[in-house]
């Protein structure tokens, strides 16, 4: 699944350059949209965020292309390989990690993605 997201002056710290938070909120949300769109029956919360670095800083006006590629199934989560990547300079990946999800019931508890 991809998606994309516009730096906007209210996404920018105070030297005019994106918040890594802000980025690490995108890759969350486009990454558990992935997830609930591939298993539309269960209820995901995320577990675990890999290796957290950026590889070129963002500044306002840039168009992000967010990546979410599934890259493990187990029987009750599921990660995917999220890379994010500055339109106006092709390929150059400014930042990529792995997510993990765990399918939970209404109680919080773990239960299998398959139905």
């Amino acid at each position: 699944m991809e998606t994309h997201r516009l730096v906007l002056p209210s996404d920018l710290n105070h030297y005019g350059f994106l918040f890594g938070g802000r980025l690490l909120a995108w890759v969350d949300e486009a990454s558990w949209i992935a997830a609930s769109l591939d298993y539309p029956h269960c209820q995901f919360v995320t577990v675990a965020m890999d290796t957290v670095e950026f590889h070129h800083s963002v500044r306002d006006g840039t168009v992000l292309r967010i990546s979410c590629i599934r890259e493990r199934e187990g029987n009750t989560s599921v990660a995917y390989q999220v890379s994010v990547f500055d339109e106006r300079a092709g390929q150059r990946a400014i930042f990529s990690t792995r997510v993990t999800f765990v399918s939970v019931d209404d109680e919080g508890k773990k239960r299998s993605i398959r139905v």
